[in-house]
C-alpha cells in the first residue's frame, strides 16, 4: 500500500510538534531543577564553604548586636571546614550590650580556631570591643581606634518647654522611675545612680582590655580616658598587635593553624545591620548626603540608639 505525499507531510508535521513539545519539556524541567537546587543549597557559594577555608565577615556601621550577625558567627563556629576567621571592622561602635553580645559570639568561634581582626578606617569604642575578641589585631597606621569608654546621654529641653509655656506632669511609682527625663533637669540622686551604672559598664570594658591585651589595670585606666588613637599609637600602647592589612592577618592565621599556603579566604555574608531609622530617615539621609552633610545623619542615628553606648562620635564637618 502506497502512502500519499499528503499523508507524509502530515506525519512529518506531527513528528515536529512532538519533538518541539519534548524539547520545551526538557528545558522547563532543567530550569525547575536549577531553581530547586538553588533553593535547597541557598547559593552555589555554599558549596565552596564545604572545603577547608578561612572565613571572613564584615562588621560595618553601628553595632547593635543584631541577631543575623550573631547567628552567622554561630554557624561559623559550628563549621568544621572553617579553619580560621578574619573580622573586618569599620565601625565607630554602638550599644554596649550589642558590643558585648558580638564579643561573646566571636569568642565562641575562637575556642578552637585562630581569629584575627583587621581594622579599616575606624574601629573605636564598641568597634574596639569587637577587635579585642580576636586573638590578633591588625590596623593601618592611620586607622582610628581606642575611645575606650561608655556614655549614657539624652536630650533635656525643659528650658524650651518653659519658653513655650508647656509643663509636663507625671505620676510614678518611685523617685528614680523614668530618670533621667528629657522634661526636667537631672536631680543629684538621678545623676549619682546614672553615673554608677556607667562606671559599672566602664569597669567591664576596661577589664576586658586588661585581660585580652595583657596590660596592667593601672595602665588601662590611663589609656581609657575616652581618647582615640591612630594605628601607630595603638601599636606603641600595645592596644593592637601590628600594622598592615588583611594579608598580615591571613599570614598569622596560617602560621597559628599550620595551614597550607594556598588556602582560600571566603566571605560569609550577613544581612545589613538593623536599620534604626526607617523610610523617612533614609530619605533625609539621601538629601543630606547630596548636600555634603552626611555626618549629620550618622549623628542622628546615634542619638536614636537606646541604653548605654560604646560609640565614638565622629566630628561634624
Amino acid at each position: 500500500m502506497m502512502v500519499s505525499e499528503a499523508e507524509m507531510i502530515v506525519e512529518r508535521r506531527r513528528l515536529r510538534r512532538r519533538l518541539l513539545f519534548w524539547r520545551m519539556t526538557a528545558v522547563v524541567l532543567f530550569l525547575a531543577a536549577l531553581l530547586a537546587l538553588a533553593g535547597s543549597m541557598g547559593s552555589f557559594a555554599d558549596i565552596e564553604k564545604q572545603r577547608d577555608h578561612i572565613a571572613r565577615i564584615n562588621i560595618d556601621g553601628l553595632i547593635t548586636g543584631d541577631q543575623p550577625t550573631l547567628d552567622l558567627l554561630d554557624k561559623i563556629a559550628a563549621s568544621k571546614s572553617v579553619k580560621g576567621l578574619i573580622i573586618r571592622i569599620d565601625s565607630p561602635g554602638g550599644t554596649t550590650a550589642g558590643s558585648e553580645a558580638l564579643y561573646e559570639a566571636i569568642r565562641r568561634v575562637a575556642k578552637d580556631r585562630p581569629v584575627a581582626a583587621v581594622m579599616d578606617t575606624v574601629a573605636a569604642s564598641g568597634g574596639y570591643i569587637t577587635a579585642i575578641a580576636a586573638d590578633h589585631i591588625v590596623a593601618r597606621g592611620n586607622t582610628i581606634t581606642g575611645s575606650i569608654g561608655v556614655i549614657f546621654e539624652w536630650a533635656e529641653f525643659s528650658q524650651l518647654l518653659n519658653t513655650l509655656g508647656v509643663k509636663m506632669e507625671e505620676i510614678k511609682s518611685g523617685e528614680l522611675k523614668a530618670e533621667p527625663s528629657p522634661f526636667k533637669p537631672l536631680s543629684a540622686k538621678a545623676r549619682e545612680v546614672s553615673q554608677a551604672m556607667v562606671q559599672d559598664s566602664f569597669a567591664w570594658f576596661t577589664g576586658l582590655v586588661a585581660e585580652r591585651r595583657k596590660l596592667p589595670a593601672e595602665r588601662v585606666q590611663v589609656l581609657a580616658d575616652g581618647r582615640v588613637y591612630t594605628g601607630r599609637q595603638a601599636v606603641a600602647e600595645k592596644l593592637i598587635d601590628e600594622l598592615g592589612g588583611e594579608d598580615k592577618a591571613v599570614d598569622w592565621i596560617k602560621k597559628e593553624k599550620k595551614l597550607p599556603a594556598g588556602i582560600e579566604v571566603l566571605d560569609w555574608n550577613v544581612r545589613p545591620m538593623t536599620d534604626v531609622s526607617g523610610l523617612g530617615f533614609r530619605i533625609a539621609s539621601v538629601l543630606l548626603n547630596a548636600a555634603g552633610l552626611g555626618n549629620l545623619v550618622e549623628e542622628a542615628r546615634i542619638q536614636k540608639l537606646d541604653g548605654l553606648l560604646s560609640v565614638w562620635h565622629p566630628p561634624l564637618n
